[in-house]
């Protein structure tokens, strides 16, 4: 965001814009219509009214507190009498003064508030002695903290008593926040902002430069010297000395631009620094000269093991080697380049010789040190979004001229510089009739020719082939494209004509994959689960721990969000289970959830990771509530109550030859009520009970999961469910109970049931599981109902019989199954 103060922009544009406020509102307006967004129009001063400078006469110790004072001030008319605790009131003071009826923002509710005549301890008070706080400005631009007391306007500010304090604060004057798109860094500063402005209004721009300070008695490169060690790191870097400087606080004038900005004063030569940064756009850094042991400096990339100090006992910051582009004066290193410096070399009011520095470093790499340290400036902010390369010197010049002359101190003559090597001229080529027929306008020649010149680009046109020439400061002009946007914006928006578009029409259609996807949503939802969607990213444990088949090598972020979100997931249930652990925290005890998403397979680090569809669910709890009835009671959460619900969405899903075959090899899974799922020889995924220890390390409940490849159910499963017509013939049912093994599985006896049985076997259910008393030893009884029939004729006895025989001879010969 940038905060315009229209009166300052006006020292740049003439004949000036107007500033009365349907003017302000109108010009954001245009702004919106034609560059960015605005966010805010108005004053720093909002609605206050009724302050006033005043000067302090008397100032008395009340009588009856240990805190209060009594003064008399003068506000150019007559004495008034303000009680007051602030603590720095004294006779001679210029001050600020909330005076009784004015309006002031409440720090404490941001409301307007009235003030009013009060009685402290039996003393009269005709209004309030003010802080900068208490009249509408942050603590964080503030230039004393408020427990300091009011603000004293300094000996040579040019104020005098009964004067508009919010006017010689600079609280009036009229500004305008915009929200900056990336590509827009040149309204970055004041100089950019003139040139928009002066585009959108018919101003013209007068480019503003400070110079006049006193000479010093040796050159900048006779102090100090500089050099790049990788041109990757900097196309260039600039270097002044200004020397014999007094750090004192600096003039009204300059604090009031900085905090109408969003800048806290602090002391002549940095505020001077800030100013000239906000005015061009070109960071700046400033060093007190004498704290370098060592006076060459240097650009490279971090070492190992170097650190950047934070001062005030702080922990130090460390670099990360061959990545963070540094500064350094021999081997200390002195700043984090373009983003934080260290406090053991800042200018402070010892200070005597300044060094200032204005460098053009890779953006790419200021804004991955800046997000690798947290840690954002309004120079970095700038750095990484592309500055004029062609006004760095220039606009370090005239801060040193500024520091020079708001400090008493003398400027070294020239500057010790590294790089800038001279780049090509930036051009852009186009035929002008592309205007029109992009925008569909009918512009002449002259009229987009002047339409790209108000925005101070040079152009040319010879044989219907126009060339721009772009200045520095648009480092968003590139391609003929940006040339068509700008004369399209400039014209107007609201002016392009408006065109149906012309080409055939196709109805819109879901694919066959999105629509088994939204199906198995719906399915899921059907079945009593509520959808889940976690985050994508975890820890590089939970992303591995419950993966369908093997596991793969982990992909991890180079510069994550946090501990907790570094590494891309592989399976959908560890985002589930810490959705369980949120709901039972929060006293949820019966939980059903599913989550459809992707997971992120990384087997070749050198290329995309692989992304398949999965599909997982967990339940928890009862299924079924008790209820006031007698005999109806809650049923708890099992592997059955799970496979079943498996095994109804496979059948929905268009899934079949389903089997359940028990698997202990998964980790993080009970081993004994864990089993691997299949279509034919197709893998699917898994189904169990999470494994007890795994629970209980968290403190969790028994869990049961699921997680189903969905990317093999889309190719195994058959197309949509068709109605089949119920058949009119009754059915024959037989019951088959056999003694087999104890070791022999229930699914390898359906297997068989289903592969000899012939064309009129409906439906195979087991009922019964004994091994109790006269079940002989290793053995286990099983019973089953074959249901029978035809679907076009009624189903005779003798077929019946015929296919039940076959059944009973492959189970006794096949697995030595007893028929009883």
């Amino acid at each position: 965001m940038m905060k315009t103060n229209l009166k300052w922009l006006n020292e740049y544009l003439t004949p000036g814009l107007d500033l009365s406020e349907q003017a302000v509102l109108d010009l954001a307006q245009q702004i919106e219509l034609t560059a960015v967004e605005v966010e805010e129009v108005g004053q720093a001063a909002a609605k206050q009214d009724g302050l006033v400078v005043v000067r302090v006469d008397e100032v008395k110790d009340h009588q009856d507190s240990d805190h209060l004072h009594i003064t008399q001030v003068f506000d150019g008319k007559e004495h008034i009498q303000i009680v007051t605790g602030a603590p720095n009131v004294a006779e001679g003071q210029l001050v600020i003064l909330a005076t009784v009826g004015s309006h002031i923002i409440d720090r404490q509710t941001g409301k307007l508030v009235k003030i009013s005549k009060a009685k402290l301890r039996g003393e009269v008070s005709y209004g309030m002695l003010s802080a900068l706080q208490e009249i509408g400005l942050p603590d964080a631009v503030c230039p004393q903290p408020i427990e300091d007391g009011i603000y004293v306007f300094a000996d040579d500010a040019d104020v005098k008593p009964g004067d508009d304090a919010l006017e010689v604060l600079g609280l009036k004057d009229p500004m305008i926040d915009t929200d900056l798109t990336p590509n827009r860094a040149d309204l970055l500063s004041m100089r950019g902002m003139a040139y928009e402005m002066a585009a959108m209004t018919g101003q013209s721009v007068q480019e503003v430069v400070d110079k006049g300070a006193k000479a010093a008695a040796f050159l900048a490169d006779d102090q100090v010297s500089l050099a790049i060690k990788d041109g990757q790191l900097a196309s260039g870097v600039a270097m002044s000395v200004v020397n014999g400087v007094t750090v004192a606080p600096s003039d009204l004038a300059t604090q009031r631009r900085l905090w109408t900005s969003g800048i806290k004063a602090q002391n002549n030569v940095l505020d001077a620094m800030h100013y000239w940064l906000l005015a061009t756009g070109q960071p700046l850094a400033a060093f007190d000269l004498d704290r370098l042991a060592d006076k060459a400096l240097t650009i490279r990339l971090a070492e190992e093991g170097e650190v950047l100090g934070q001062g005030n006992g702080e922990e130090v910051i460390a670099l990360r080697a061959g990545q963070d582009v540094v500064l350094v004066a021999g081997k200390q290193v002195i700043a984090l380049a373009g983003i934080a410096q260290d406090p053991e070399f800042a200018v402070t009011d010892e200070t005597k010789n300044v060094l200032l520095v204005a460098g053009q470093y890779n953006p790419s790499m200021i804004r991955q040190a800046a997000r690798r340290h947290a840690l954002r400036s309004e120079s970095s902010f700038r750095l990484e979004r592309g500055i004029d390369l062609t006004n760095t010197k220039t606009a370090l010049a005239s801060a040193a001229n500024a520091v020079a002359k708001a400090a008493s101190g003398q400027l070294a003559a020239g500057q010790a510089e590294a790089g800038f090597v001279e780049d090509e001229t930036v051009t852009i080529s186009m035929p002008v009739a592309r205007f029109n027929q992009v925008l569909g306008t009918t512009l002449t020649d002259e009229e987009v020719m002047a339409l790209l010149e108000k925005l101070g680009l040079t152009v040319d046109l010879k044989a219907d082939q126009l060339t721009a020439t772009i200045p520095g400061r648009r480092t968003d002009l590139r391609i003929p494209a940006d040339l068509v946007e700008e004369v399209g914006r400039l014209y107007g928006y609201d002016k392009l004509p408006t065109a149906l578009i012309d080409g055939q029409s196709t109805a819109g259609d879901l694919t066959a994959r999105q629509k088994k996807i939204r199906a198995s949503r719906k399915l899921m939802q059907a079945l009593g689960f509520d959808q889940a969607i976690s985050y994508a990213l975890m820890t590089p444990e939970k992303s591995t721990a419950f993966n369908i088949g093997q596991n793969h090598p982990v992909l991890a972020l180079d510069y994550p969000m946090s501990s907790d979100r570094t590494t891309a997931r592989q399976n959908l249930i560890s985002g589930l289970i810490d959705d369980v652990a949120y709901n039972v925290a929060r006293s949820v005890k019966d939980i059903a959830l599913y989550e459809q998403g992707r997971v992120f397979l990384n087997d070749n680090a050198g290329k995309q990771p692989v992304e398949e569809e999965h599909l997982a669910a967990v339940l928890v709890g009862s299924i079924a509530e008790s209820t006031w009835q007698a005999g109806v009671s809650a049923r708890e959460a099992d592997f059955f109550a799970l496979k079943g619900r498996v095994e109804r969405y496979l059948e929905n899903i268009g899934v079949q030859n389903v089997t359940f075959k028990a698997e202990k090899g998964h980790d993080n899974m009970h081993p004994g009520q864990t089993a691997d799922i299949y279509s034919g020889d197709i893998y699917l995924g898994y189904l169990g009970q999470v494994h007890p220890e795994f629970v209980a390390k968290q403190k969790l409940p028994t869990i049961f999961a699921f997680e189903l490849n969905l990317e093999e159910i889309l190719l195994v499963a058959k197309g949509d469910n068709t109605y089949q017509p119920i058949s009119r013939y009754p059915q024959i049912t037989r019951d088959l109970a056999i003694l087999v093994d104890d070791d022999l599985s229930n699914q390898d006896v359906l297997d068989l049931i289903q592969k000899t049985s012939g064309k009129y076997l409906k439906d195979v259910t087991f009922f019964d599981l004994y091994t109790g008393k006269g079940t002989p030893e290793g053995k286990k009884s099983l019973a089953y109902q074959l249901t029978y029939q035809d679907q076009n004729d009624t189903l005779v006895e003798e077929k019946v019989t015929k296919d039940f025989s076959k059944v009973t001879e492959a189970l006794a010969t096949q697995f030595g199954a007893e028929i009883r």
